[in-house]
């Protein structure tokens, strides 16, 4: 979508403004410098003065956006959006601080477009890097500059097929998933009690026991519960579908989809057996297929 007759428009605006005679709303004051200080774990500096790193915080805007924006820097804009490169993404600054800012310091700024890059090849999209440069002075005294860049692209239409959620894995289940990469579905069972329990844990919930061992599932179950899934749709999911609450044979209960049987047909008390399905290269999960024909 770039064309050299564009970048030449567009790099005509290096040079020229993008604010002139901006104010920052607020003098530089104790509480935005301790409110900062406390939302980013910094120490208030014993002077009182602000920290450097809070220079452009004395020239946004807030809600209500720049009003001193000049005409300029919305053309520029306005000439991408009408060729295409509607979207736009924030991508560094640079800061350089000439002296410490203190209370009752009263900021002013200009802006200037300081560079247009030519068109760049991004994962976003092909688009154009947009530096402005911000000269901050207190009364005439300069006190820092800011270089803000963005890129101004046309955004690639990519739709990736969705990928289904991956399990939490941690130190308490990770043997269970272990088990199921080789098609195994296993139950822990207290060594001290002999309880079986679903889902693992990391000690017994009946007598507190902290040893244990695995039980092989047989597989066979029947559905204690169901839903049928209709609504909010999500990602790597195709509504309606039904998700179970199994009763094993063993005597534990997990939940899991169910498959052979069309989902308004599910019936609590209706028998399973467990087989596994591969959802892709990396993920296998147990399911549950109906056993009877309905």
């Amino acid at each position: 979508m770039a064309d050299a007759g564009l970048y030449e428009r567009i790099k005509a605006y290096e040079g020229r403004s993008a604010v002139t005679g901006g104010e920052g709303r607020d003098p530089v004051n104790s509480p935005m410098i301790r409110h900062w200080c406390e939302a980013l774990g910094h120490p208030v500096p014993a002077d009182g003065s602000a920290p450097a790193t809070m220079l452009q915080v004395w020239t946004m805007a807030g809600l209500p956006g720049h009003g001193d924006r000049s005409g300029p820097y919305d053309e520029l804009l306005g000439a991408l959006d009408a060729a295409g490169f509607t979207a736009v993404v924030a991508t560094d600054c640079e800061q350089e601080y000439l002296r410490p800012l203190r209370p009752g310091d009263r900021i002013a700024f200009d802006a200037v477009i300081e560079s247009v890059s030519p068109p760049k090849a991004t994962k976003l999209g092909t688009g154009y890097f947009i530096t402005t440069r911000m000269d901050l002075r207190c009364a005439a005294e300069p006190v820092g500059t800011h270089r803000f860049r963005i890129l101004k692209y046309a955004p690639v239409h990519r739709k990736a097929p969705a990928k289904r959620p991956r399990p939490v894995v941690n130190r308490d289940n990770a043997g269970f998933w272990d088990g199921v990469s080789r098609r195994e579905l296993l139950i822990q069972r207290c060594t001290h009690c002999a309880t079986p329990r679903f889902p693992w844990l990391p000690g017994c919930d009946r007598c507190g026991g902290q040893e244990w061992d695995t039980v092989r599932a047989s597989g066979s179950g029947t559905v204690y519960s169901y839903v049928v899934m209709h609504h909010p749709p999500f990602p790597a999911f195709d509504p309606p579908y039904a998700v179970v609450l199994v009763e094993l044979a063993e005597g534990v209960r997990m939940v899991a989809n169910v498959t052979g049987v069309p989902c308004d047909k599910v019936r609590i008390g209706m028998p399973v057996e467990l087989e596994f399905t591969g959802v892709d290269s990396e993920l296998t999960l147990p399911v549950f297929r109906a056993k009877e024909e309905v």
